[in-house]
């Protein structure tokens, strides 16, 4: 069952952008001694006021099980963190701050004097009716065929209220432009603030060149909003001395070309983390501590990018001893099982792995059978009790007529779909009387659909599928009470 993580959404920002838009700008370093920056806990009672009136929510991320991973951190300003991407350690990963400096530019709050006549010539066309009570919809620029800029909507009146509630310059309106255009809008820019607020002071050329690089090396255009709200200090780290050096390490580490831009939107807090000082040690206790062949650590890291950003030793360690002391499993199976399904070593054990051997148990299973079952299928410590495993055990028994012990067989059957796979074939081949005396075979489960029908129901894939169409459409009627 999916769950969502929530964050307060304010329903009078509904306002929809969407073209994209060149920016060019000149950097004046002059304006960093005039910089001003603002009150932080005067900005910090405005929001909780605001948010007090909203009623709108907007969901960020999804996990089909999240109760059995740690979901209690907060950041510093008190926000729950999402489970996937471990920034609990930030500054712990941080561990070379004296070289952070080096990751910033020099031109971070640099004025961008392009935009100063526009600005001034925006601002007035601003309209009378201010979005303070209302909504407003359009783009404030479309590029013509030359990248030129066309004035669509106010500047000022789209971010006039955010500039007073956060005490943001004008200067910043050109980054905020940018930003939208990868979907952000004024409540994302409040959580960035929140998490990050230099992030939002951010020479805008600065940004797009940054933005632009982790495009090039495989980030999707739909992912780079979710990476700015979960790390807006992304914003901070410069090409050539952070961006360039992780994106080498995990290439390093074996991970193909294709999936570096999955790897940096799974998990965008490495880039807080030092190469030299957290990365590669984390890398090498995989292999030198914990286990894992060196050949297969690219392999680990694409299943749970959030492994490199972990405190590995106590995670290890912790989940070792729970294996070890409640199975009686050996180091060999356990690291078996991390290989195979890294995510372990996120899950909680009190509310995640602790309930699921249990259930095993509690079905008749013996601690041998269960770790049997979970050396060759991990993955039935990641799948709910209620909406998945209970419904299958229920199903074996009374509709397949087969027995407990046929899981540590066939362990698959665990991870297999009760509505498109397991009552589907078995329906058919009741219906065309082809189902063998005794026990279903749980073999006829495991194949492809081409294989299962010409091995076992006789018939063409074709008139599988139409079969399995009716059946979900009448189990679904059933469900809802339609006919």
């Amino acid at each position: 069952m999916a769950t969502l993580s929530l964050y307060l959404f304010d329903s009078t920002y509904l306002t929809h952008y969407h073209h994209p838009f060149a920016i060019r700008s000149y950097l004046q370093p002059s304006s960093i001694a005039s910089h001003s920056f603002p009150d932080i806990d005067n900005v910090g009672s405005k929001i909780k006021a605001r948010r007090r009136s909203t009623s709108r929510f907007v969901a960020l991320s999804t996990h089909s099980n999240p109760r059995i991973l740690k979901s209690n951190r907060k950041s510093r300003y008190g926000q729950t963190l999402s489970p996937y991407d471990s920034e609990e350690d930030e500054h712990e990963g941080n561990e070379d701050d004296d070289s952070e400096e080096d990751w910033l530019s020099d031109d971070e709050f640099g004025e961008l004097q392009d935009y100063d006549a526009d600005l001034k010539k925006l601002k007035s066309q601003k309209m009378a009716n201010t979005r303070l009570g209302g909504s407003s919809t359009g783009s404030f620029y479309s590029p013509d065929g030359k990248g030129k800029m066309k004035a669509r909507k106010s500047i000022d009146e789209r971010f006039s209220q955010l500039s007073e509630e956060l005490g943001l310059d004008e200067k910043c309106f050109p980054l905020l432009i940018y930003l939208s255009t990868f979907g952000l809008k004024e409540s994302h820019f409040i959580q960035m603030y929140e998490r990050h607020m230099p992030s939002l002071q951010i020479n805008v050329s600065s940004a797009q060149e940054r933005l632009d690089y982790l495009l090039s090396v495989g980030v999707k255009h739909r992912d780079i909003r979710r990476i700015l709200l979960r790390q807006p200090q992304i914003l901070e780290y410069t090409v050539e001395k952070s961006l360039k050096s992780h994106v080498a390490f995990l290439k390093d580490l074996g991970i193909p070309e294709v999936r570096i831009g999955q790897i940096i939107s799974a998990a965008p807090s490495l880039f807080s983390y030092s190469v030299e000082n957290s990365l590669k040690p984390t890398a090498r206790y995989l292999v030198e501590e914990v286990g894992i062949r060196k050949n297969d650590l690219a392999k680990v890291v694409q299943l749970s990018p959030q492994i490199l950003v972990q405190r590995i030793d106590n995670t290890w360690n912790t989940r070792y001893n729970f294996f070890s002391k409640e199975l009686g499993a050996p180091r060999d199976s356990i690291v078996k099982m991390v290989r195979k399904h890294p995510q372990l070593l996120h899950y909680s054990i009190e509310d995640g792995l602790l309930p699921r051997i249990n259930f095993l148990r509690s079905i008749g299973m013996q601690d041998s059978d269960i770790l049997k079952v979970l050396t060759r299928l991990t993955q039935v410590l990641s799948l709910s009790l209620e909406e998945n495993l209970r419904p299958k055990y229920i199903y074996l028994i009374n509709e397949l007529r087969n027995e407990v012990k046929s899981l540590t067989k066939y362990p698959v059957y665990l991870s297999l779909s009760l509505d498109q796979r397991i009552r589907p074939r078995h329906r058919y081949l009741v219906s065309l009387k082809k189902v063998p005396k005794g026990p279903f075979p749980l073999s006829s489960l495991v194949p492809t659909d081409a294989s299962f029908c010409q091995h076992w129901a006789g018939t063409s894939v074709d008139q599988y599928l139409a079969f399995r169409q009716r059946l979900l459409l009448k189990d679904f009627a059933t469900k809802y009470g339609r006919r």
